[in-house]
């Protein structure tokens, strides 16, 4: 199972972006959990300057602004 974080606020791009990697997720049959990360200081150690962002098993692999779905497969089929 790969754990996912998504980094960001709470705003409508965060939220979609959760959504996103999910609705990858299962596309692709790939067990997931999703956890949104809305602490500043937390936000800040993963070195994210713009949000949202995703982590997927402890690696940053997107910052700021909605991911591709292309990428969103490969980094979840990773």
């Amino acid at each position: 199972m790969k754990e996912v974080k998504v980094l960001g606020p709470g705003c409508k791009r965060c939220t979609t972006t959760a959504e996103m990697v999910q609705a990858e997720a299962d596309k692709l049959g790939v067990a997931v959990t999703v956890e949104k990360v809305t602490d500043y200081a937390a936000i800040a150690g993963y070195g994210i300057a713009s949000t949202p962002g995703i982590v997927i098993d402890g690696k940053v692999v997107h910052a700021g602004g909605l991911p591709k779905p292309d990428d969103l497969a490969r980094w979840l089929a990773a």
